[in-house]
C-alpha cells in the first residue's frame, strides 16, 4: 500500500510541476460554464479590470478540487472549484497565500479572490506557467524556505483554522510547543484514526507516545516559525524564469522542522536543497529522530484520508519513536 501511495505522488508531482491533468479528462457542464461568469465578474471586480473568458481548461489541482484555467485575450487566471460548503477551505488557503506573499522570502501565486456561487465555492489564483525544478532553483529554494522560518511572532497556531487535503487543522494559538503539537496536531489525527474505526493498538501507542512527547525536547526549544504546513514535492516547483515558488499552503506558526520533515516524507528534494537551508540556519541535531514525530502527523492523516493501509506505517513509527 505505501509503495503504491509513492509511486502516485511522484506521478501526480511530475504532472503538477508540469502544468498537466493527471487521469481523464474533466467535462466541463453548463453548470460549470454559469459558475464561471459569475468568477469573471468576481475578478473583473478584484482586479478593476475587464475580464471576458475567451477559453477555458481543465487542468491539474491537487487531490480534491478540480482546477482551470480561465483565459481572455490576454489575462490568465488558475481557478480551483468545489462544493459550496469548502468556501472556508478556499479562504484559508487565500489567507496563508497572503501571509507567505508579505514576507518576500519565496514566490507565491497571488490570490486574486474566493468566493461562493450557489453550486460550488472557488478560489481564482494568478496563472504560473510551472516547470521542473533544477539545483539551481533548489538551492535558492532552501534559502527562502529558511528565510521564510526566520518570519516569526510570539505563540504557536494561526489566527484561523484550516485543511491538511481535506481534513480540518486545528490552529488554536499557545504559547507552549509541546502542548500544540500534543493536543491540535497528534491528538487531533488519533481522534479522527479512531472515529474511523482504525484499531485500538493505535489509541494505546498514541496515548503513550503523547505521554512521553517532552522527552523528544529536553534540550530544544523551537521558536514559531511560519511554515507553508505542507511542503510535499507535489506543491514546489520553478517557474519560467527558473525562481522557486510554492503554493496549496496550510500555514501555522510551529516548529520549522515539520517543514523539512515533511520534504522527506515522499521525498523529491535533492542535497542542494537541504545544504543551502543549513547554510543559512543550521538544523538542531535532534532533527533525525523528531522528522518522524513529525511525519507521523501526516501518515496518520492518510489513514483517515485513504483508509488503513496506513495504519500499519503508523504503529511502526511510533513503536520507533517510544524506543
Amino acid at each position: 500500500m505505501q509503495a503504491f501511495r509513492l509511486i502516485n505522488r511522484e506521478r501526480i508531482t511530475l504532472c503538477v510541476r508540469l502544468g498537466t491533468f493527471f487521469g481523464a479528462a474533466v467535462k466541463i457542464t453548463m453548470t460549470d460554464i454559469k459558475t464561471f461568469n459569475v468568477i469573471a465578474a468576481e475578478i473583473s471586480a478584484a482586479t478593476k479590470s475587464h475580464f471576458e473568458i475567451k477559453t477555458t481548461k481543465s487542468i491539474a489541482g491537487g487531490d480534491i478540487n478540480r482546477a482551470f484555467l480561465l483565459q481572455s485575450e490576454n489575462q490568465r487566471y488558475f481557478v480551483k472549484l468545489n462544493q459550496p460548503e469548502r468556501l472556508a477551505m478556499f479562504k484559508a488557503e487565500f489567507s496563508g497565500l497572503q501571509a507567505l506573499a508579505k514576507t518576500k522570502t519565496i514566490l507565491v501565486p497571488s490570490p486574486i479572490i474566493c468566493g461562493q456561487t450557489q453550486t460550488a465555492s472557488f478560489l481564482v489564483l494568478e496563472y504560473v506557467e510551472l516547470q521542473r525544478a533544477t539545483a539551481k532553483s533548489e538551492r535558492l529554494f532552501g534559502q527562502q524556505l529558511a528565510q521564510l522560518h526566520l518570519q516569526k511572532q510570539p505563540h504557536f497556531g494561526w489566527e484561523i483554522n484550516n485543511t491538511i487535503g481535506s481534513t480540518p487543522q486545528i490552529n488554536t494559538p499557545t504559547e507552549n510547543w509541546i502542548e500544540f503539537w500534543q493536543k491540535y496536531r497528534l491528538g487531533f489525527q488519533l481522534k479522527l484514526v479512531t472515529q474511523k474505526g482504525f484499531g485500538q493498538k493505535l489509541g494505546r501507542l498514541g496515548e503513550l507516545l503523547s505521554e512521553r512527547l517532552a522527552d523528544f525536547f529536553v534540550d530544544y526549544r523551537p521558536p514559531p516559525s511560519l511554515l507553508h504546513g505542507d511542503l510535499w514535492g507535489g506543491n514546489v516547483a520553478a517557474n519560467s524564469h527558473n525562481q522557486p515558488i510554492i503554493f496549496d499552503p496550510a500555514c501555522y506558526y510551529g516548529d520549522r522542522e515539520t517543514d523539512l520533515a515533511m520534504t522527506e516524507l515522499f521525498g523529491g528534494f535533492g542535497r542542494d536543497f537541504y545544504a543551502a537551508y543549513n547554510d543559512v540556519w543550521q538544523l538542531d541535531s535532534g532533527y533525525e529522530t523528531r522528522k518522524k514525530l513529525y511525519n507521523l502527523y501526516h501518515v496518520l492523516n492518510h489513514c483517515v484520508l485513504f483508509g488503513g493501509g496506513y495504519v500499519a506505517q503508523a504503529e511502526k513509527m511510533m513503536q520507533d519513536l517510544l524506543r
